[in-house]
This record gives C-alpha cells, sequence and structure tokens, in this order.
C-alpha cells in the first residue's frame, strides 16, 4: 500500500531540486525534464546550472547557497511568483571521510549546515507555499544515505547528518501526511558522483547517477516513504539495523575491516 500519493505524470508539475549541479541531482533533474517536467535547478555552481539550462530548454537556473537563510527567503520569493510549486527535492550534499582521532570540528559543522541545515532553510521557506495550496496536492524530498541508518567507520561527520534527515521525514510525514502533501526520504547506497570518488575504498554494489535518478522515480511512481536503493545493497544495510549491538559492532567491524 502506498504511503504517499504515487507520482506517475510530471508534465506541467513545477519542482525546485537544489543540489542539481552535479551526480544524482543533476541525473534526476535531466530525467524529470524528460518527462516533461517545469524545472528550477539551484546550487551554488552558477555555471553548471546555465549548462543544465543550455542543454534542458525550459529550466530555469536559480543560483543558491542553501547555508544563506536569507539567500534561501530570497529564492523562495522568486519561485513563489512562477506559478505553483509542486514540490521540492533537497540534493546538496558535502562528504569527507572522517575518524574520531581525526576529528575536525569546523568540517563536522559544514556537513551539518549543508546537508542538515540547508534543508531545514529549504523547509521554512517552501512549506508555506506548498501548505497554502494543499488541496492540489505537493510533495517534498529529503536526500539522505543507508549511511543514515547506523553507525559506521569514518563516518563521524557524514552519517550523524543523514540519519537526522531520515528522523525528520519521519516526523514530516507524520505531520505533513493528512494535510495532503507526499514526504519522501531518498536513502542511496554508493552512487558514482564527485562525492564518493574521494574514497579509496572498493564500493560495493556502485551504481551510475542515472540508475539512481531511475530508482527515484520509480519510488515516486509507487508512492514510496523510503526510496533505497541499489537494492541488492540497502537490503543488507537493513537487516543490520535488526540485529542487538554487540552483533552489529561486530559485523560492521568484520564487513568494513575497521
Amino acid at each position: 500500500m502506498p504511503l504517499n500519493p504515487p507520482i506517475t505524470h510530471w508534465r506541467g508539475k513545477t519542482v525546485w531540486l537544489v543540489g542539481a549541479s552535479t551526480g544524482i541531482g543533476r541525473a534526476t533533474a535531466s530525467l524529470l525534464h524528460a518527462h516533461g517536467a517545469k524545472l528550477i535547478v539551484s546550487a551554488r555552481n552558477a555555471d553548471a546550472l546555465n549548462a543544465f539550462v543550455t542543454q534542458h530548454p525550459g529550466a530555469i537556473a536559480l543560483p543558491l547557497d542553501a547555508t544563506d537563510l536569507q539567500a534561501v527567503k530570497q529564492a523562495a520569493r522568486a519561485v513563489s511568483t512562477m506559478g505553483r510549486l509542486d514540490g521540492m527535492v533537497y540534493f546538496a550534499a558535502h562528504y569527507n571521510e572522517m575518524r574520531s582521532d581525526a576529528m575536525d570540528l569546523s568540517d563536522m559543522l559544514r556537513h551539518l549546515r549543508i546537508n542538515y541545515v540547508g534543508a531545514l532553510h529549504l523547509l521554512d521557506a517552501v512549506l508555506p507555499q506548498l501548505l497554502a495550496d494543499a488541496k492540489n496536492g505537493g510533495f517534498i524530498s529529503l536526500v539522505g544515505s543507508v549511511a543514515g541508518y547506523g553507525g559506521l567507520p569514518k563516518s563521524l561527520a557524514y552519517g550523524p547528518t543523514k540519519a537526522a534527515l531520515i528522523n525528520l521525514a519521519q516526523t514530516l510525514y507524520l505531520d505533513l501526511h493528512d494535510r495532503n502533501i507526499g514526504v519522501f526520504i531518498i536513502n542511496p547506497g554508493f552512487v558514482e558522483t564527485p562525492l564518493t570518488a574521494q574514497n579509496n575504498f572498493k564500493m560495493p554494489a556502485l551504481i551510475s547517477p542515472e540508475q539512481a535518478a531511475t530508482e527515484i522515480l520509480k519510488g515516486w511512481a509507487r508512492g514510496d516513504f523510503e526510496i533505497h536503493f541499489p537494492k541488492r545493497f540497502t537490503f543488507w544495510m537493513k537487516a543490520l539495523q535488526l540485529l542487538p549491538y554487540w552483533l552489529y559492532f561486530f559485523c560492521v567491524r568484520h564487513i568494513t575491516g575497521a
């Protein structure tokens, strides 16, 4: 049974994608454009956004640093003048490996600002628009990670921010489901992006951004609350959460070699 209203038709729908200049965000924007969606694409890299718009006629570039609250509010006001907003997807992310014996507080706070606080800025700006037009539906998608399921080596800075997004999405769902607004949490495994390019270990079940985008649209079409992929990897990550902690820690250490 779908937890959200399935989204199967995109023609004419206006979607604001934040973090759309590279990786999964760009691939998803490209696929939505192919399905007829009207796109507003945001990221800090204005040149990359302009290149996207050139390749995808009709898309609108709106350069934005999601960590800047005033800039987000200004961007939201601009979006509100473009007609009805059907949905927002927050792809913006920052990732560096980090362990406790090399804790970098400034970088941990950067993870927090981009991965979590930026999402709060967008929610604060977008929710009033969606609630005002709730009779026509609307949706919010946050992009977490399987790294948010539980503690992992080298994920001191990244994992907790993704765990926060998962919890946030669950709470938003409880608040907004009866208000006719869909809430989705997207939890990818390993995807070949600029963020994962720095990893110096073998990434199991690695997929392309285009494959990830296809899985995201399938999840929206099914009305899933959680969209996770690739299943051959994410189901194992989910299974680990069912273990008692002593066994969870043993398995994670054994699997990762930590």
